[in-house]
């Protein structure tokens, strides 16, 4: 390990599929160390986790570190939004988290809307019309389907408030990751009283919500970690805003993240609230607000087509008229949540190669076609697009945005972002600065710029007029199953 310039921190992302944690240097932004560790998700009808995997993945994570996890001297988690924690008097876990990407609630989203005012009311007093990936419409699932494990719970957290709570002894979580929920009010920026009580969840259940910049607490003794007891704690927040975090985001830059799922976002002054519900009016973790659009069928679904055709990722062929709607686990942008993947246009000429293009063409699509609604009217329409995520560094993912975009490509170098943010928050309670100051003093965003290319308005309008002809085929599906 390197000398360090300035004090040490540590950044954890706890995603779907793994927690990965990063030791980086406060000073300058080097990471000194590194580790990651796997946790599973179920397959079939739900995906669930086990919240102790995260836990053990962690401490796998930092042991990975080394000495350097021992040097820390603060500590944030950065995680995968909307999953709901139900834990039982003893804090442990009464059953499996309920994952953002579970969309067997769409029946209680739909419900929800409607018994409270509709979509306009509930974009007003919540930033956000709750879809099936809302945790709101999680714990109504939950009630309805298991009312034992309902009356079992004690306490309800989301992913990053349950490893931060086994680090500190303390129920917290931030304002971040509370806006995904359903039931915190982006107006007054707490609970909402009136919505917990219409789905019977006591706010005493819930984590207190700490202030951007405030000391969530202090590492508990534990000899499963490396931390020295007293090691400070930061807020944490949900995984998009702590990417906003990692990459020093200013108001009106447009990010495009290519992961499990998709998601378009920029910074915003201005509180959203948007009635069609494409756009989550998320609250960020500075004080500001991160209007986001998010589909669930991203990479995975893309790799998925790959393998299914026998073919590397990269192994992509132009010239298609082939549209491939790749909605494997529903899709929540479109809100199509019980539908399945759809191809049409095939031919006796089509290859393979133009059937993973057409891929990669219906999921940017989905994201591209968000993106105008997240951005403010006076942000900058020829501004590169951030593109982050395990795909950006992908080349058939990145000519996929450009073409259909339009637009200029930058590619941070800066990897595992999530993490990068965390440190961020965890290094601005140490020093008492802004963390996106912090991560652009760390240069996070540096990277290459891919020059704009024409867009093609053909394969847009192509994408777009099956989806509208389809339209009643994925609706009878959803309402079938």
């Amino acid at each position: 390990m390197s000398a360090a310039e300035g004090p040490l921190v540590v950044g954890v992302d706890t995603s779907t599929q793994s927690t990965k944690a990063l030791v980086v240097d406060a000073a300058t932004g080097e990471v000194v160390a590194s580790g990651q560790a796997p946790h599973t998700v179920s397959s079939g009808a739900g995906r669930e986790s086990d919240p102790r995997q995260w836990w053990d993945a962690l401490c796998e994570a930092l042991h990975q570190c080394g000495d350097a996890a021992r040097e820390a001297a603060a500590v944030s988690v950065g995680g995968q939004q909307h999953g709901l924690v139900t834990l039982d008097a003893q804090g442990d876990p009464v059953r499996p988290a309920l994952l953002w990407n579970d969309v067997r609630s769409a029946p209680q989203a739909r419900r929800l809307v409607e018994e409270l005012g509709g979509p306009k009311a509930w974009a007003e007093r919540t930033g956000s019309v709750p879809g099936p990936s809302f945790t709101v419409t999680k714990w109504a699932w939950l009630a309805e389907h298991e009312p034992d494990s309902v009356r079992a719970t004690a306490a309800v957290r989301l992913p990053h408030d349950y490893l931060t709570e086994r680090l500190t002894g303390l129920g917290t979580t931030d304002r971040g990751d509370a806006s995904g929920t359903g039931w915190w009010a982006s107006g007054t920026e707490s609970y909402d009283e009136e919505v917990l009580r219409h789905v019977g969840l006591d706010p005493a259940l819930l984590p207190r919500v700490v202030r951007p910049g405030e000391v969530a607490g202090t590492v508990r003794g534990s000899g499963d970690l490396p931390f020295s007891k007293g090691t400070l704690v930061a807020p944490g927040t949900g995984d998009n805003a702590a990417a906003a975090l990692g990459l020093g985001l200013r108001p009106g830059t447009p990010v495009l993240s290519l992961g499990t799922s998709g998601t378009v976002y920029a910074v915003s002054t201005r509180r959203p609230a948007d009635p069609t519900g494409t756009v989550a009016g998320f609250a960020d973790a500075r004080g500001d607000w991160l209007p986001l659009a998010c589909t669930l069928n991203c990479t995975l679904a893309v790799d998925r087509v790959a393998a299914l055709l026998g073919i590397d990722r990269e192994a992509v062929e132009p010239g298609t008229s082939v549209t491939l709607l790749p909605y494997l686990d529903g899709e929540r942008t479109p809100d199509l949540p019980h539908a399945s993947g759809l191809l049409h246009g095939l031919r006796h000429d089509t290859t393979r190669g133009q059937l993973l293009q057409a891929a990669y063409d219906g999921a940017v699509h989905s994201l591209l076609g968000a993106l105008d609604l997240v951005l403010d009217e006076d942000a900058d329409r020829s501004a590169p697009l951030l593109l982050i995520g395990g795909g950006a560094r992908g080349t058939a993912w990145q000519e996929t945005v450009r073409r259909l975009s339009g637009r200029p490509v930058q590619v941070p170098e800066a990897r595992e972002l999530v993490a990068l943010g965390a440190a961020a928050q965890a290094a601005g309670v140490l020093t008492g600065e802004d963390p996106a100051a912090v991560a652009r003093r760390w240069d996070t965003a540096r990277g290459p710029v891919l020059n704009a290319v024409e867009r093609d308005e053909a394969a847009l309008a192509r994408i777009a007029g099956v989806l509208s002809d389809a339209a009643p085929l994925l609706e009878r599906e959803a309402d079938q199953r």
